[in-house]
């Protein structure tokens, strides 16, 4: 079913994806502090598909999910997973506003493979977007030092894969409904993480249940919310909303853990919010062509 193209209503739909992204965030941290990532990672997918059976039920059963793009599903799924079991590692290894801010590097990857094989147009309101927000990562960040560690590579990897991953989305969201998209990514990487988590099983104290099942809750359905974004809007316009998590987990990381929050994380935050903004500014319409009738007249060409 083919839905009109709506920036209010992608904007909406990634308001549920940041809210459930930073919690899911928090939760991963203190989950992975005790529990290896294969393991949260298989945990997540099992407890997903318990979540996502009801909407499969109500939408007409199994049967609704069938696809004929099952090896794009597999490749993207893939590719995510890799890149998620990347960004949980890194979360144990350098401040949870770092990781965030860090993974923004993917729209870069998103915006060129998007332009390039998505044929979606590049305006100078979306590359403004991009930049303002890249620049406001790095105030975020600000290496003082140059040195990067291996959770900071860790991260930036996990960021390439996702800007593969989300570009991998939003092409199979032109045929595929959100729920399918959700569903394929938790059956090919439970299938993908069964052995590795089986390898290293180890049964986790019953408090760090709670966390695990925030983040399959939150992992579940910030999925959904994001597929159903890209079905209303370009990749180049959602992933720059996509910004604002960066101050949000900064203040998360402020507040929870005493990590860093100050002057230029707000000025960063602010040229993030101008980026979001600039991106949301609509494209004047093109003029439609003019024919020249047979008097020599020229007139508009009929839409």
């Amino acid at each position: 079913m083919s839905i009109t193209p709506s920036k209010p209503m992608a904007a909406l739909w990634m308001a549920g994806w940041l809210s459930l992204t930073l919690v899911m965030a928090v939760a991963g941290r203190e989950a992975a502090r005790q529990m290896n990532v294969f393991q949260l990672m298989e945990v997540r997918s099992l407890i997903g598909f318990v979540l996502l059976y009801p909407i499969i039920y109500r939408a007409g059963g199994f049967a609704t999910l069938k696809t004929v793009r099952l090896p794009q599903h597999i490749v993207r799924n893939l590719i995510h997973y890799v890149s998620q079991l990347g960004w949980f590692f890194a979360l144990t290894l350098i401040p949870i506003g770092q990781v965030v801010a860090i993974e923004f590097t993917m729209p870069i990857w998103t915006a060129i493979l998007a332009a390039s094989f998505l044929s979606e147009r590049m305006t100078p309101w979306k590359i403004a977007a991009i930049m303002l927000g890249l620049v406001g990562v790095i105030i975020i960040v600000r290496p003082a030092t140059g040195e990067i560690n291996r959770g900071q590579l860790i991260a930036l990897g996990a960021a390439m894969g996702f800007g593969v991953s989300m570009v991998l989305v939003k092409s199979l969201a032109r045929t595929e409904s959100a729920l399918s998209i959700l569903f394929w990514m938790i059956v090919v990487q439970a299938v993908a993480g069964f052995f590795p988590a089986l390898y290293v099983w180890a049964w986790p104290p019953t408090y760090l249940w709670g966390w695990v099942i925030v983040v399959a809750i939150c992992g579940t359905f910030a999925h959904y919310c994001l597929a159903s974004a890209m079905r209303y809007a370009d990749a180049t316009i959602v992933v720059p909303m996509d910004f604002l998590r960066v101050p949000l987990t900064a203040t998360a990381g402020s507040l929870l853990y005493s990590e860093r929050l100050d002057a230029w994380t707000v000025f960063g935050a602010m040229l993030i919010l101008l980026g979001n903004l600039l991106n949301l500014k609509s494209t004047a319409p093109v003029p439609a062509p003019r024919a020249v009738n047979q008097s020599g007249v020229a007139c508009d060409q009929a839409k």
